[in-house]
């Protein structure tokens, strides 16, 4: 967490559009890339332009030597009623779980308290090898609370209980070992861009209802999901990507929403 904040006007995040994915940056260097209002709403903001786009996938990275420090205690303690409003940030984590391209996490600095909610609500975490975890909300005083919510969806509880009960660093190897992320690299940026490549090989349609079977499938009981799920084969299977990707495996060609396509 930090305690810096700032009164600047300038944009703390920025947003483009990349071979058809959304590369949403964090850039409030000044204050770690904490979780301030105005980063959370340009954040929000930056998530409602990846779907008007329609991108195929969303990358979330940063700028600086932290992917996010937390909450901004500064604004926190400045005794504003929308300061302590948690709400705008719940509902940045539950966009990126829900939205339906796959979003994914490029860390390549220190990740604290809040930053790891952020992180964690990702689909796909990649995270540089050298990089360190911090839940610090015990330290001082509260309790890593909205963001238990994507982490113990990632994460037995007992294997987080010691980080979330102590406060204590951790590495990006452990972090690897519990689930919290996905990857562990020497190089971040040549990870995410095999991992998006790979994503738009597949057909957008496919990808949206593998994503959301990989956050529903795990919930329902075996009889729900065996009926569920084959009536969700039988409609792709009708699609009309479908019809494209088969016949394109027949004729050994790729399929016209490959990115390498002829």
């Amino acid at each position: 967490m930090t305690e810096d904040s700032t009164g600047t006007d300038a944009s703390v995040v920025r947003f483009e559009l990349v071979d058809e994915i959304a590369v949403i940056t964090l850039d409030s260097q000044h204050n770690r890339n904490a979780l301030s209002q105005r980063l959370v709403a340009e954040i929000d903001t930056a998530i409602t332009e990846s779907e008007s786009v329609d991108a195929r996938a969303i990358v979330l990275r940063h700028e600086g030597p932290a992917f996010c420090a937390g909450a901004d205690l500064k604004e926190r303690l400045s005794g504003s009623t929308s300061a302590r409003d948690g709400a705008p940030f719940v509902s940045v984590m539950s966009r990126l779980m829900d939205t339906a391209r796959p979003t994914i996490a490029a860390v390549n600095g220190a990740v604290r308290a809040g930053g790891i909610g952020l992180m964690a609500a990702c689909d796909l975490v990649v995270v540089h090898e050298s990089v360190s975890f911090a839940l610090t909300e015990v330290r001082i005083g509260v309790a890593p609370a909205m963001i238990s919510v994507p982490i113990l969806r990632r994460v037995p509880p007992p294997q987080i209980a010691a980080s979330f009960l102590t406060g204590e660093n951790f590495d990006a190897h452990e972090a690897r070992s519990i689930g919290l992320i996905s990857h562990v690299t020497d190089d971040v940026d040549a990870t995410v861009a095999h991992l998006t490549h790979g994503i738009r090989c597949g057909a957008q349609q496919a990808v949206a209802a593998t994503k959301a079977l990989l956050r529903t499938v795990p919930s329902l009981d075996r009889d729900t999901a065996f009926t569920q799920m084959t009536e969700l084969s039988n409609e792709l299977f009708a699609s009309d990507d479908a019809a494209e990707g088969i016949a394109a495996f027949r004729e050994k060609r790729r399929p016209g929403w490959h990115p390498d396509a002829d």
